[in-house]
């Protein structure tokens, strides 16, 4: 038996908040998953976004508590291009959302933003440079 890699879980203190900006990057969360105490969207390839409320969460595991300090997982969605990874940041920080890293060109040949999602978490923005 080999297990295979299926999905991304987050917990999510205001799931309407969570699916609104995971929509915007392109997330396909049915109708009512703002008001779901689980919502999953499947991506390309098979993989599956999945949000739970604190609440479910405590439901089973009646003991956990959210992280008091920033989130310590982050999405890593790759863009067409270099426009797309600006233009991507520039609608959600005018949004309302935290821009945590502003465009830049990296070291490592990438065009690289963060952008934090309504728990904390980074969501990373990145195209090869040169595109």
């Amino acid at each position: 038996m080999t297990p295979r890699f299926d999905a991304v879980g987050l917990v999510v203190s205001d799931m309407a908040a969570s699916v609104a900006f995971y929509r915007r990057l392109g997330f396909a969360f049915a109708e009512g998953s703002e008001d779901a105490p689980h919502a999953e969207a499947e991506v390309p390839g098979g993989m599956r976004l999945m949000l739970d409320t604190e609440e479910t969460v405590r439901s089973f595991h009646p003991g956990w508590r959210a992280p008091t300090e920033g989130g310590r997982a982050s999405l890593a969605l790759r863009c067409e291009g270099a426009g797309e990874v600006d233009a991507t940041y520039e609608e959600l920080v005018g949004a309302g959302y935290r821009g945590e890293l502003k465009p830049w060109d990296a070291v490592w040949g990438q065009r690289y933003a963060v952008v934090l999602d309504p728990d904390g978490n980074g969501v990373d923005l990145f195209a090869p440079s040169g595109q």
